[in-house]
C-alpha cells in the first residue's frame, strides 16, 4: 500500500515501540511516532497528519479506512518522515483497508494506467483502486467502515485527479453514512487562481466542477466547497471533518518532500504543471519519458529552425510509452527559468504557430483539460495571450468571491 519513507533506523524505532507493554501503549506510541506541536513549533508548517491530538479521539473505537498514497506522510522526531498508515497502526487504530487514487497506492503507475485492487506489501492491508472503472467506492466497500480518512497531496489544479477522487469519496460517504476526515496539506500552487472556468457540459474526471484551472484551495478547503456548493449528486452533503494545519497560509512557499505523482518530480515541475499540462491535449510531449517531466516540451512536428532545444523521450517508470517515444523532439527547456505565478500561454501559442500541421495539433482531450472549447478557438484565431487572459477575468472574479467562503487559512 503506502510506502515507508523512513530509513532502517526508523524501522528499528518502530519495532521497539511495538514491543512495549500494553500499559499506556497508545499514549507512549503517540509520543514516539508523531512529532508533537511543541517539538515542531520552530517549523514553518505543522501538517494535519502531525496533529494526532486533534484526530485520534475521532478514531477511538471506530473501524477506519484511508484514501492515501506515497504522499501520506508526517514528520517524526528524527527529522524524517513516517507514513501515516504506519503511525495509525502503531497507535492501534483499527485500520481496516486502504483506497488508491490515480497512479496507485505507491504512486508508480502511469497517468491513465489501470490500478488494480490488491494488498499492501508492507502491511498486508487490503487496497481498493479508485481509478479506472471504480472511481467511486461501492457500498459494499464501505459497509465495514465507520470513518474514512482522506490524505493526499494535491498540487492545486483542476485537472489533477486527486480532487476528482475526493468528489467521489465524499459522495460515497454521504450515501453510506460514513464520516470523512480530511488531513489537510499545503497547496504548492495555492497562492494564486488562474485559467478558464470549466463549463459543466465538459465535465470529466479531469474536471468535475465549475472552477478555474488553478483553484488556490487546499484539499480541506476544496472539500468544504464541494459540500457548500452542493456539487455532489442530488445536492447531498458529506459528514465532513477537516483537520487543519498550523502555521500555514496561502502565501507560504512549500516544497513537497516527496513527489505527488511519477511525472511531477520537483518544485519546478509542480510550478510549471498548470501551464504545460495543456500540452497533454496536443501532439506535443510535455517531458514525459525524460528526467525533466513538465519542465520541457517538444515534438517532431515543431519547426527545428525555430526551436533549438532537442530531446528524445524514452520508456521510464511512470511513463512506459510516452508521446513520441524514441523520436527526436524540438522545443523548449524550461527547467532553469524562475518560478511563475500565473498560467503561461506563450509556450502553447508559439508551439501552435510553429507546428508542421495546425490541423493535427489539438486533440479531443484538450477541451477536457481546458474545460471549454473557447481556449482552442482563441489560439486558432490568433489571439494573444493577453487577450485570452482578459476573457478569464470575469469568471475568476466570481470564483474568487465564492472561494473566500471556504478558506481556512
Amino acid at each position: 500500500m503506502l510506502k515507508r519513507l523512513f530509513k532502517s533506523t526508523f524501522l528499528f524505532a518502530f519495532i521497539g515501540i511495538l514491543s512495549c507493554g500494553n500499559q499506556n501503549k497508545k499514549e507512549q506510541n503517540s509520543k514516539d511516532i508523531a512529532i508533537t506541536n511543541k517539538e515542531v513549533e520552530d517549523q514553518e508548517i505543522i501538517l494535519a497528519a502531525n496533529r494526532t491530538q486533534a484526530y485520534l479521539p475521532l478514531l477511538e473505537g471506530k473501524k477506519v479506512g484511508i484514501v492515501g498514497n506515497q504522499t501520506s506522510i508526517m514528520k517524526n522526531k528524527e527529522g524524517g518522515f513516517t507514513h501515516v498508515v504506519d503511525s495509525l497502526l502503531a497507535l492501534e487504530v483499527n485500520l481496516v483497508k486502504g483506497f488508491a487514487p490515480e497512479h496507485g497506492f505507491r504512486g508508480t503507475a502511469d497517468a491513465g494506467e489501470a490500478v488494480e485492487d490488491g494488498k499492501d506489501a508492507q502491511t498486508g492491508l487490503p487496497v481498493i483502486s479508485l481509478y479506472g472503472d471504480n472511481k467511486k467506492p461501492k457500498a459494499e466497500q464501505l459497509k465495514d467502515l465507520d470513518v474514512l480518512i482522506f490524505d493526499l497531496q494535491d498540487v492545486g489544479t483542476r485537472f489533477y485527479t486527486y480532487i476528482s477522487s475526493l468528489h467521489y469519496v465524499m459522495e460515497a460517504c454521504a450515501e453510506n453514512d460514513v464520516e470523512l476526515i480530511v488531513f489537510d496539506r499545503p497547496n504548492p500552487n495555492g497562492h494564486y487562481i488562474d485559467g478558464p472556468i470549466l463549463e459543466t457540459e465538459f465535465k470529466s474526471f479531469v474536471g468535475m466542477h465549475p472552477i478555474p484551472t488553478v483553484h488556490g484551495l487546499t484539499m480541506g478547503e476544496y472539500a468544504k466547497m464541494i459540500n457548500g456548493e452542493k456539487w455532489l449528486k442530488e445536492g447531498i452533503q458529506c459528514k465532513l471533518k477537516v483537520i487543519e494545519m498550523e502555521n500555514y497560509d496561502h502565501s507560504k512557499a512549500y516544497d513537497l518532500p516527496i513527489k505527488p505523482s511519477p511525472n511531477l518530480p520537483n518544485a519546478q515541475a509542480i510550478n510549471l504543471y498548470p501551464s504545460l499540462c495543456f500540452f497533454e491535449g496536443t501532439n506535443v510531449n510535455a517531458g514525459r519519458g525524460t528526467d525533466k517531466q513538465f519542465q520541457v516540451f517538444g515534438s517532431p512536428y515543431l519547426a527545428e529552425d525555430y526551436f533549438d532545444f532537442t530531446y528524445t523521450p524514452t520508456s521510464k517508470a511512470g511513463a512506459k510509452n510516452p508521446k513520441h517515444l524514441g523520436k527526436k523532439c524540438y522545443g523548449r527547456d524550461l527547467s532553469e527559468i524562475q518560478p511563475i505565478d500565473n498560467i503561461n500561454l506563450e509556450w502553447l501559442i508559439e508551439a501552435y504557430q510553429n507546428t508542421e500541421n495546425k490541423d493535427t495539433f489539438f486533440n479531443a482531450f484538450f477541451t477536457k483539460l481546458a474545460g471549454t472549447k473557447q481556449l482552442q478557438t482563441q489560439i486558432e484565431e490568433g489571439l494573444s495571450a493577453g487577450k485570452i487572459r482578459e476573457s478569464w477575468q470575469e469568471g475568476l472574479a466570481k470564483f474568487s468571491e465564492k472561494r473566500e467562503k471556504y478558506l481556512l487559512y
